[in-house]
Order: structure tokens, then sequence, then C-alpha cells
């Protein structure tokens, strides 16, 4: 048995039937198959599905009564311990689901908490996983009690008004949320620091983002030649890491591996994660990583974006990545597609063909971030000219009687640093 989350336990041998309810009939495929990754991801067994078209699900049992027969029914014949629905139910779905299948109920968003449960092993991720747990806990309460168990008294306090079972609970969580709240707090700061840090080396930052598991993790490994954990289940990194990149003419960026998006990702965890996904909001640029491979790649692009909006990094330049090109057979496709993708290059990062243009993608957007200056740099200070070298593009030098003439584009960090020389 493994433990993930204090709202459920899947166990290894536990046997899922899967519901999903979609007013599209386009979006069955993708979304059962999305579902069925996720479920093998927590450690579970797929052993039936349940669809069904309606324009939005019943308020009662998400989904029809005659539907929900069918549902207990399917759970009699494969013996299902588990039945993990597609959408984040109410309060009282999951009860008067559960109650009439006979069988524990999930819900999308639990299930996914789970497998942050499972992936989170830094002290940073595991606060902000019990955070977003909690969060969603705390309104569902209500669901673990019955209206004979709430009352929590004594010997003059029998029967009377008292404080509920309920309510102490509803208070301890509240106070939890707040304590994980602070900590986290720590850490944001402890985050800000670090990046005031790496702000003295006044490199460009980029940051990967992506669809869960479109290959960010090989990428940022393949160009710092570092070796960050990749895996190609689900959600395999929950906490950023960020590399020197040396680029090919000369000069460096900071590249940061985050975690993987996906679609109807819960707003819980986008509040918790909030730390973590701030350096996404501070990078100069992103690297939007896709996976080409996928049959609904465009779907998983847009779920990317709709997350970006959200964060407010949606107006920062972007490079397009079209990742896992190799298992792409119609090269003519790619070709076109980025011939029509402004910014965009195809690449496969298990192997590195491809870098090259991408390569030429950083710096092409790098040119647009860097800043031309002209500066007149005294002898004494030749240290100055070594770090135009490394964190800028120097395109002149020239040993003058008055000192050292420097032509480059360079951060804005550094041209701040080298204003009193500027002419």
């Amino acid at each position: 048995m493994t433990k993930i989350s204090p709202m459920h336990e899947i166990y290894t041998a536990e046997r899922a039937l899967l519901v999903s309810v979609e007013k599209d009939e386009l979006m069955r495929p993708y979304g059962m198959e999305e579902l069925t990754a996720l479920t093998e991801t927590a450690g579970a067994e797929v052993v039936g599905e349940f669809y069904q078209r309606r324009n939005r699900p019943d308020p009662a049992y998400f989904i029809g009564t005659g539907k929900t027969q069918e549902l207990l029914a399917g759970v009699l014949d494969t013996s299902a311990d588990l039945v993990i629905v597609d959408s984040e139910l109410s309060s009282v779905q999951a009860r008067n689901l559960e109650e009439a299948v006979k069988c524990r109920v999930i819900d999308r968003t639990q299930l996914i908490l789970d497998i942050f449960g499972q992936r989170a092993h830094t002290r940073e991720g595991k606060l902000q996983v019990s955070l977003a747990q909690l969060t969603y806990l705390l309104p569902r309460l209500g669901n673990l009690y019955t209206k004979f168990e709430r009352q929590q008294g004594g010997i003059g306090v029998r029967g009377g008004a008292g404080e509920t079972k309920l309510e102490t609970d509803r208070r301890k969580v509240r106070e939890t949320i707040s304590d994980l709240k602070a900590q986290l707090g720590e850490v944001r700061s402890t985050r800000q620091q670090q990046r005031v840090h790496r702000k003295k080396l006044p490199f460009p930052t980029a940051a990967l983002v992506g669809y869960t598991s479109a290959g960010k993790s090989t990428l940022l490994n393949q160009l710092s030649g570092s070796e960050v954990f990749a895996d190609p289940q689900l959600f395999a990194t929950l906490d950023p890491t960020t590399r020197r990149v040396d680029m090919p003419e000369g000069g460096a960026i900071l590249l940061t591996d985050t975690v993987g998006f996906i679609r109807n990702l819960p707003t819980h965890l986008i509040a918790s994660f909030r730390a973590t996904l701030e350096e996404t909001i501070e990078a100069d640029f992103l690297i939007h990583v896709v996976d080409i491979s996928h049959p609904h790649y465009e779907m998983q692009m847009s779920a990317v974006m709709e997350v970006l909006e959200e964060l407010g990094a949606g107006d920062k330049p972007m490079i397009t990545l079209y990742n896992k090109a190799d298992l792409v057979p119609d090269r003519q496709y790619i070709q076109e597609l980025v011939a029509s993708t402004p910014n965009s290059a195809a690449i496969c990062a298990v192997s590195g063909a491809g870098v090259p243009d991408l390569m030429n993608r950083i710096i092409s957007t790098l040119s647009e971030l860097l800043v031309e200056v002209n500066v007149l740099l005294p002898y004494n200070r030749s240290d100055l000219v070594a770090l135009c070298h490394e964190y800028g593009r120097v395109h002149k030098t020239e040993y003058q009687e008055g000192g050292i003439l420097v032509e480059a584009h360079l951060t804005r960090d550094l041209v701040n640093k080298l204003s009193e020389y500027a002419i």
C-alpha cells in the first residue's frame, strides 16, 4: 500500500472504473486516454470505462440516474473497488455517487493531487502538495460526518449547542492551512533571494514550459549536459531545476525546468505551487516544449497557454519548440508547421537533432532582449571586458589611447553596471 494523500489511499492492486461526461464526442478518446494515463501513474489498474454525452453534468449524481445504475452493474461485474471521475465533483455529487455505486469515488482533482503527493520529495514540494490537498478538502469535510456524529460535548453541554466535531475539524484544517501558507511564504522569500543572487550574474533567464511528459527535463539535460531526472510518466518533475546553458557564439543563459501542465489543472495546485511557478513569471523568455507526436498536441498547447495566462506570463517572449519530431513520419508537415509558427523549431531532445536550430532561435530571441551599447572601459577595468564577452554578444573591441572601446549587445543588468562608461 502506498499512502499518497490524507483524502485517499491507492493500493497497487486497486481496480478502477473510469467515468467521463463530455458534450463533445471528439473529446472522448483523448479524455479517456489521459485519465487512463493518470490512473496508471497513480498505481491503479483500469478495468472499465463509462462515458456519457451530456451538455452539462447531472447536479445530483454527475451522470444520469440510468447511467448510475449501469455503473453499479459495472462495479459488480468487474469487482472494481474504485471509481474515478474525469471532472471535479461537488460534495453532493461525490456523496450521492458513492452511495449509489457502493464503491469509493474520487474525482480528477483528487487523482492529480495523489500523483503530486507521490512525486513530492523535497520539503517545498511536500508543503505545496499538502496545502493543495487541504484546500481541496476543507469545503468537503461535511461529507465525512453524519448528523449523528457531529456533536462534541460532555457533562453540561451534552445535547447543547457546543462546538460540533465538524466545526472543530474545520478550524484545525484552517489553522494548518494558515501554517502551511506561512511556511511557503518563507520558501517564496528564499526563492526570491536565489533569483536576486542569480541576477548578480547577469545571464538572461529562460523557463521551459509545456504539457506534462512533453520532454522538458530531457531537453534541459541535452542542452546543459546535466543529469536531471527525466521520466516518461506524468508529472515526473515537481521542483524547478536551473542549469547554465552555454551559447555557441559565447555567453550563456540560465534555463529552468518547471512542473508540467495538464488539461484542467486544479486551481488548488496553481495557487499552492505559486512559489515554484514564479520561476516562469520571472524568466526573460519562455521555451514552450510541445510533444508534436501526440495526436492532440494542439489541445495540449491551448491548455498550457491557459495556465500561462492565469499566471500572468502569457505575453512573455516565447520560442515554440516541437519536440519528438522524429516520431512524426510526415517530415513535410513538420517543416510547414515550423514555417507557419513564429519563432519556432523542431527537435528531438533525446538525440539532440535540431539543437542548432533551437540555438539560433534562442540567439534571435536574446537579440531582442539585449541592449546595444558602446562603452569606453579604462585599462584598469579590463575585467569588465571579460564580463561583456561572458554575459553578452561583443561585436567590436578596440584598444584606444583613452581606454578599451567595446561595442556589444548586453543584458540590461550589465548595461546598468557599465552606465558610467557609456559613450
